[in-house]
């Protein structure tokens, strides 16, 4: 453990920055004298235009530009935006409907961008945006997921986008066919909005041949492919660069329509554009999160061991493709389908379906969350059913330690894992045996109480190869430039400190260098948990790449045989020299030498294999009976994430997933209504959760090195989110059951959690 770093919980050195108004964020950074962009949207959810005018909005003061779609196509712009796809059941593609950057004949859901308008002031913009005439003829909004309905794309029959499965169908019947017991469920997974702390935003500037673009985002070497190919142009001639992000979630990995208008835009008028979103216009055009709803079943032996595991899903994927979205519901579930459990039967079938919202994507946890929340509230549910614990449910049917390297279902390998140990932690660490006094005590105050469990696994996503470079400056400081992207995790620190720990070289003497794709050769941002194990991975390989190319310029410094020069993480060695230099050193003599070669050194490195964080999330919840309302008053959590490299910001890592969680379960709720017109577009409406609604959470880690890299890390970025929600569901139900309570869905309003009651109490 002590190769890879020492586990010391170091402060962030970016926060003194952040916390004293130093960030440099996208609406900081762009050029002075920049124009200003204004995006004029869809009012209607579905219509076909009839009439698109902007010629006085384009006469009006300050007024540069109004583009259009029609502008575009005249320009040579006509390709799609990205939107992955899936097979079908039947072996065919997934839809893949046309996605224009500005609407182009219909409008598909409000907020949908119909024109930008660029002039040398926003306010100027606005105005002018008042000035455009659009009519249209409206259509009625497609707001179900199911089959039929008005078709929103003509290429795609009953707004069907995919049918998608994975498994064995047969085997998993058989399964169910010998069955001593089958416990089914509905669970429904609401839409939530992700309302990043900082709302997106971008600039571009363009110098004749080459495009700059900057946004905040989650890396720049995909979208810069993607600029280049929507754009009309060769990738060396676009720079994508990324200041300091306020958030991203998921929801700010793609590149958004806004940003390729702004892009072509610059590249008109000569001049630097920018463009930053206001909350209601990223309400309204964000991508959103999770919205689907499964069908679910569990079929148990006599012994009330697991034999086979069905889900049938139906998502929403919104009016198009997201860049992600087709496999949100799809593979990314389907990752994590089993869960930690020993069962070989499963079947998932999975479709999505088009309908007039805002399209769906990645939200922290992208598909894990889902099949998390869903396979923990049938846990919850069948031990009610079966009359047994749900500790002890968990513990009849984990993985046993003695399986472990386990190939689950779905192909996914598990490398290692001790799920009983961890869960045992977690029972004495949340109290569970003075559960049964703190409900009296609630109740003597007139609340219910009621304690939720989930285990959660979950898989490192996204590339498993990664980039690092190191380059020696002049005045004795050091630079690493990573691939990865922060957006507010505690990257500089982290970094810095893990090379630190491997080099010797000074943690103050390190500069961390991300978000420029000039800088580095390629990068695959940040997303899916990956970032501090492919990073630390690729920096170890770089680090070893720079040891093995001092070695031979220090053999002739030291006087003694390449071979018998050897590196303690501090510094070099050789018996027969008392020379011990550091890297430092060692760099300062090479530039004295002119050996410019060695001041730079970088590699990329691939991780050989997933690693799967794990844990358990104990929530317990008071509520009021005759208000609905009800506190989170108790939270634990207990976390395999391996090795740590910084358990304070791994903790502070678990704290966001868990607040953001427990938002979705127990307060955010996206609604639009029938015509497709969005109710919840302000925080006046849109609840999210504030530090009030939090109890002091507890968190202590159980650690099962991986086997899957290196250092034994596990990520940890979204585990948070993955375990919250179903535990505090389960809380919600565990507290409503003995009023008659039998089946509760996210979010657990006030207002619902009353309903609940009230029906219980009436057909009680």
């Amino acid at each position: 453990m002590e190769k890879f770093g020492k586990s010391q919980s170091v402060t962030r050195v970016e926060d003194l920055r952040f916390l004293t108004g130093q960030g440099r964020y996208v609406d900081d950074v762009a050029p002075d004298g920049a124009l200003f962009a204004y995006v004029f949207r869809s009012p209607v959810a579905h219509g076909v235009i009839t009439t698109l005018e902007v010629a006085d909005a384009a006469a009006a003061d300050g007024v540069h530009m109004v583009l259009t779609n029609d502008d575009l196509v005249a320009a040579g712009i006509t390709q799609s935006l990205f939107g992955i796809t899936v097979k079908n059941r039947d072996g065919s593609k997934g839809a893949s409907p046309f996605r224009p950057i500005l609407a182009q004949g219909k409008l598909r859901y409000v907020g949908e961008p119909v024109a930008m308008i660029v002039a040398d002031s926003l306010e100027q913009a606005m105005d002018a945006a008042e000035l455009i005439e659009l009519d249209y003829d409206e259509l009625p909004a497609k707001m179900d997921m199911a089959p039929g309905g008005e078709a929103l794309h003509d290429d795609v029959p009953d707004n069907h986008a995919f049918d998608w499965g994975m498994g064995d169908e047969a085997k998993c019947q058989a399964a169910f066919d010998q069955a001593a017991k089958v416990v089914r469920l509905e669970v429904g997974d609401n839409r939530v909005i992700v309302n990043a702390l900082e709302p997106r935003g971008c600039y571009a500037e363009w110098d004749g041949t080459r495009l700059h673009i900057c946004f905040n985002g989650q890396g720049v070497w995909g979208p810069k492919a993607e600029f280049a190919r929507i754009l009309n142009l060769d990738t060396e001639n676009v720079r994508v660069t990324m200041p300091d992000v306020g958030g991203g979630f998921g929801m700010k990995a793609p590149p958004y329509p806004e940003y390729y208008a702004v892009g072509h835009a610059a590249m008109v008028l000569g001049k630097p554009v920018r463009w930053m979103s206001g909350r209601t216009e990223a309400m309204l055009s964000d991508h959103h999160g999770r919205d689907l709803v499964s069908e679910a079943a569990l079929a148990f032996d006599e012994t009330n061991k697991i034999i086979g595991y069905r889900v049938d899903t139906v998502s929403n994927l919104g009016a198009y493709n997201s860049n992600f979205g087709q496999i949100m519901q799809t593979l990314l579930f389907s990752r994590v389908l089993m869960g930690t459990f020993d069962v070989q039967a499963t079947y998932i079938r999975s479709q999505g379906y088009y309908t007039n919202t805002v399209y769906t994507d990645a939200y922290r946890g992208a598909g894990r969350p889902e099949a998390n929340y869903l396979l923990e509230r049938m846990m919850d549910t069948a031990a009610r059913e079966l009359g047994v614990d749900v500790w002890d449910l968990h513990r009849i049917n984990f993985i046993p330690v003695g399986k472990f390297p386990y190939k689950a279902s779905t192909g996914e390998t598990y490398d290692v894992g001790d799920f009983t140990r961890v869960l045992d932690h977690a029972e004495k660490f949340s109290d569970r045996a003075g559960f049964a006094a703190r409900k009296r005590e609630s109740e003597a105050q007139g609340k219910l109480r009621g304690m939720g469990l989930c285990y959660y696994i979950e898989s490192i996503l996204g590339d498993p190869s990664e980039n690092a470079k190191i380059e020696f400056n002049e005045d004795g400081t050091v630079t690493i430039y990573v691939g990865t992207q922060s957006n507010g995790q505690g990257h500089e620190t982290v970094y810095a400190k893990f090379l630190s720990d491997q080099t010797g070289i000074p943690f103050d003497a390190i500069q961390v260098v991300q978000g420029d794709s000039d800088r580095i050769a390629s990068g695959g941002g940040t997303g899916g948990s990956r970032s501090v194990t492919v990073q630390a991975n690729a920096t170890l390989a770089t680090v070893a790449k720079m040891v093995a190319a001092f070695a031979p310029f220090l053999a002739d410094k030291m006087g003694v045989d390449e071979s018998d020069i050897s590196f303690d993480d501090e510094t070099f060695r050789a018996p027969g020299s008392n020379m011990t230099p550091t890297l430092l050193e060692a760099a300062e003599m090479a530039r004295a030498d002119g050996r410019t070669d060695l001041l730079m050194h970088e590699d990329r490195a691939t991780l050989p294999a997933r690693s799967f964080p794990n844990g358990a999330h104990v929530a317990e919840v008071e509520v009021d009976p005759d208000t609905g309302k009800t506190d989170l008053v108790r939270y634990t959590v207990v976390d395999d994430f391996g090795n740590l490299v910084n358990p304070l910001l791994a903790e502070g890592q678990v704290h966001g997933g868990v607040a953001q969680g427990v938002g979705q379960a127990l307060m955010e709720q996206t609604v639009y209504d029938e015509d497709g017109q969005l109710l919840t577009a302000t925080f006046m409406d849109y609840a999210m959760p504030r530090a009030a609604d939090m109890p002091f959470f507890r968190f202590e880690t159980e650690p099962v090195p991986s086997t899957a890299n290196p250092m034994g890390m596990k990520g940890c970025g979204e585990a948070g989110t993955v375990g919250a929600m179903a535990a505090a569901t389960n809380a919600v139900l565990d507290a409503l059951w003995d009023r008659g309570v039998r089946r509760v869905d996210m979010p657990l309003t006030p207002s619902r959690v009353w309903e609940y009651l009230q029906d219980a109490e009436t057909t009680g």
